[in-house]
């Protein structure tokens, strides 16, 4: 199979569009044909030689979400079949999505509805997974509640906004001016210009705040929480940061992948309380430079590779 190669750490010069063997389905597995994958902020790290995948074996495929049509259905499995869309996210720890073939567990993938395409599904994957755990698993937003979501243009962000929106909470947000009429259209009340206002001096009183920039933002973050709120985040603190106060709660959502959460967002999205992010395709062969924009962190929506027609 074709896909895009980790050859070294380094910048995305180290992507190379070349050959790999196909994966093969084991118990409980599937063989999926890729139509599309989603790049994540998270693949750049693990390029750079950071993330979550501990020491890989180069060369090493990335990518975490995925849609596509299972090709192969391994043993045990007795709920999914070949010829089935599905969608779904690798495991924690666990990459592969960049190429034409990938086998996953057949537990953590759902079936795709015809009415998304293959690359807004792949877009939807890990996005609506970090943002469902986090907002409602783990803050536990209620109705009546005041949220900051940091990096409101951003996907897991994008998909926070609507779903707060949805559960019925005061939603504000940080984006670039450019952004702030995306960002109002996902549900936002509020839209704070990072680039010429400290959030932390025009909010206050937060029960909630959502992180997903991390770095020197993240001391701001406590100053607009009211005391017993939350904070949930994806992004870290930089190194050494100790929370200035100890009446709120710091938060690390779980992020597990499983069926269940999937299926929620798919009910969101037949209900109509959000919408598949804005996206911007790449054919798989491009994704260094899907890459070069990921890595600027200044995209709107999310970047997918469309490995096969009809992505």
């Amino acid at each position: 199979m074709k896909a895009i190669l980790l050859t070294g750490h380094g910048g995305p010069e180290m992507l190379r569009y070349g050959d790999a063997p196909d994966p093969v389905a084991g118990p409980g597995e599937i063989v999926v044909d890729v139509f599309a994958a989603s790049v994540n902020a998270a693949d750049y790290k693990v390029r750079l030689g950071g993330g979550r995948t501990g020491n890989i074996r180069l060369p090493h495929i990335l990518g975490r979400d995925f849609s596509g049509v299972i090709a192969t259905v391994g043993p045990d499995v007795t709920d999914l079949a070949i010829g089935d869309a599905v969608f779904g996210v690798t495991d924690q720890g666990v990459e592969g999505a960049y190429a034409e073939k990938i086998a996953i567990k057949a537990a953590i993938v759902a079936k795709k509805p015809g009415t998304i395409g293959h690359a807004e599904a792949a877009a939807l994957g890990l996005i609506s997974l970090t943002a469902l755990w986090a907002i409602e698993d783990t803050a536990r937003l209620k109705a009546g509640e005041t949220i900051l979501i940091q990096g409101g243009a951003g996907g897991v962000a994008g998909f926070a906004i609507q779903l707060a929106k949805h559960i019925g909470a005061t939603v504000i947000t940080t984006a670039s001016a450019g952004n702030h009429d995306y960002v109002r259209r996902l549900g936002a009340g509020q839209a704070i210009d990072y680039n010429k206002e400290d959030f932390a001096s025009v909010v206050s009183g937060c029960d909630v705040v959502f992180d997903t920039v991390g770095g020197p933002v993240r001391a701001g973050c406590y100053r607009v929480l009211k005391p017993g709120g939350r904070l949930v985040w994806i992004a870290p603190a930089p190194e050494g940061f100790e929370p200035p106060c100890a009446d709120v709660q710091t938060l690390r959502p779980a992020v597990t992948r499983d069926r269940a959460h999937l299926m929620r967002m798919l009910a969101l999205l037949d209900s109509g309380a959000i919408s598949p992010p804005t996206i911007v395709r790449y054919k798989l062969a491009d994704a260094a430079e899907a890459h070069r924009v990921s890595e600027a962190r200044h995209l709107q929506g999310k970047l997918v590779l469309e490995v096969r027609p009809d992505a």
